[in-house]
This record gives C-alpha cells, sequence and structure tokens, in this order.
C-alpha cells in the first residue's frame, strides 16, 4: 500500500505550491528529549519563535523560526521520538558542543551582555561574555536544555559581508 500525504495524495508527489525557485538551505535540525521544554527555552533565550507543530507515530516536530523572515526562512526543527518507534534510536543523541553550535548575531554589545545575564541566573550559561579575535566579535556561549550550544554574538561581520559579497 502507497502512504498517504494529509492532502490525499501519493507521498511521491509534491504537496506544497509554494517553493524555492533555487536550493536554498533551510533548517538545523535537533533531536530533543522534551519538545515543550525545548520550545520553551528557545522563545525565552532567542528571537525564535514557534512556527509548527505537530505529532505523528514517531514522536514530536516543531519548527522554529524567526517571522520577519518569510521571504527566506531558516528554521530550526525540534525533534523529540518516541522511545518505541525512534528511527534513530541505535544511535547516541548527539549535541552541538563544545565549539560546534549555532549563532545569533546580536545588535549591540549590551544585548549579549543581557543574554549571558539570563542564560547565568538560569543555569545554562557556558561561556561568560568575552571579546574574541576579528572575525568573532563579542560572544557568550549558553546551552540549550539537551546541552547544545548556541552562540549569542556582536560584531562578527556577517550582515555586512553578505551585503558586500551578494548584495541587498
Amino acid at each position: 500500500m502507497i502512504p498517504r500525504s494529509p492532502k490525499g495524495g501519493a507521498v511521491s508527489e509534491a504537496l506544497h505550491e509554494l517553493r524555492p525557485e533555487t536550493a536554498r538551505w533551510t533548517h538545523i535540525a535537533l533531536r530533543v528529549a522534551d519538545i515543550d521544554a525545548s520550545i520553551e527555552w528557545y522563545e525565552h533565550h532567542t528571537p525564535l519563535r514557534l512556527l509548527d507543530k505537530r505529532q505523528d507515530d514517531l514522536g514530536f516536530g516543531a519548527w522554529l523560526g524567526q517571522p520577519e523572515s518569510a521571504a527566506s526562512p531558516f528554521i530550526l526543527v525540534l525533534a523529540q521520538f518516541l522511545p518505541e518507534t525512534d528511527p534513530f534510536k541505535e544511535f547516541p543523541q548527539e549535541v552541538l558542543a563544545p565549539f560546534a553550535h549555532m549563532g545569533i548575531e546580536l545588535p549591540d554589545r549590551e544585548a549579549v551582555d543581557t543574554a549571558a545575564a539570563l542564560a547565568e541566573r538560569e543555569g545554562c550559561l557556558a561561556m561568560d561574555t568575552r571579546q574574541m579575535p576579528v572575525p568573532i566579535g563579542y560572544v557568550c556561549m549558553v546551552r540549550d536544555p539537551d546541552g547544545n550550544m548556541i552562540e549569542f554574538s556582536f560584531d562578527q561581520g556577517v550582515f555586512e559581508k553578505a551585503r558586500e559579497v551578494w548584495g541587498t
């Protein structure tokens, strides 16, 4: 029997009419232990907001992103698999650490200080604020509920370089 999509067609049929015109980098996915705790943490500590949350026979999934980036979305996918149906149960749950991380560039040093202070109060500050060499900038590192590292930075120059090379 061919699996059916929510719209009734075979899974091999396209389900969505709106899609990119060229290949796009769209998401990073993390396996999490508690989807609700992870959603709450990301909405509290980052500018990411819940876009979609689903449940199926494998477990729970959530997409988080920035509402103002709808024209060019980049999404954090969170997946909490049920133990009995986890398709990755024979693999260890990897985390982004110690250097591997997701980065969020903030508009000023004070915002990095604020992120670090919040993380310290809540027990998830992994590396306090510090000035790093160019192009890293002023940063702190924070751990999410599963131990993944999130870097908050100021003055890395990502926006400036992207506009210099690719335009607006």
